[in-house]
């Protein structure tokens, strides 16, 4: 009997495991402004967001979450790829209610921000503002293949890629830098000011987010 019982204990764990495994936290970026960590939630898991500060949660895969603060009962809310959210500052839980996994990127902002608007001042007229507040300017765009885009100037930004393409940036003083992304990365690039060039067949979607 005592056997049976390991044995059938032993089946329980590794059935289990597969769904332990797909669980992950990876810390992707650090640094003076922003800390940066790509999330990975079986169906049925939860994971914590940080307390003290807000955050920007990006999401690259899943169905549906649950956002739950530690006073009251959760919010059930239905995700989308590339889907962007702020999460002020304060105990809060992310559960995937969903039937896939989950994934998403979660920006902590490390600095108290800034009360200024920034709005659309120096970016493309085709990018489209997700969020912006006193800590963050969020946008997402969208660059068809073989097309161009006008001379145009980033902030400091955490760099989401969706969909990627081969790409070249030409600068002020006409230098051609490559700067090709693939679907899936996470980037930390400083301010620039370039004209953007979508020299592939695929379009690039990808979410800037640029803390204040």
């Amino acid at each position: 009997m005592r056997r049976l019982k390991k044995l059938v204990g032993i089946a329980l764990f590794l059935a289990a495991l597969p769904s332990l495994l797909a669980a992950s936290s990876v810390q992707k970026i650090t640094n003076s402004k922003v800390s940066v960590t790509e999330e990975t939630l079986v169906p049925g898991e939860s994971a914590p967001l940080p307390s003290a500060r807000p955050n920007i949660v990006v999401y690259f895969s899943g169905d549906e979450v649950e956002a739950a603060r530690a006073e009251g009962k959760g919010a059930k809310e239905a995700i989308r790829r590339g889907e962007t959210v702020f999460e002020p500052a304060g105990t809060k839980t992310l559960k995937n209610i969903g039937s896939s996994e989950l994934r998403y990127v979660r920006i902590e902002f490390l600095t108290p921000g800034k009360q200024e608007t920034w709005g659309k001042t120096g970016l493309s007229a085709n990018y489209n503002i997700l969020v912006e507040n006193r800590y963050v300017r969020a946008y997402d765009i969208r660059f068809p293949p073989h097309s161009y885009e006008p001379l145009h100037t980033h902030r400091d930004r955490v760099i989401i890629c969706l969909s990627g393409a081969t790409l070249e940036h030409v600068l002020p003083g006409g230098q051609k830098q490559p700067s090709s992304l693939r679907a899936g990365e996470i980037l930390w690039s400083p301010e620039a000011t370039h004209a953007g060039h979508n020299m592939g067949s695929t379009e690039l979607w990808v979410v800037f987010v640029e803390p204040k």
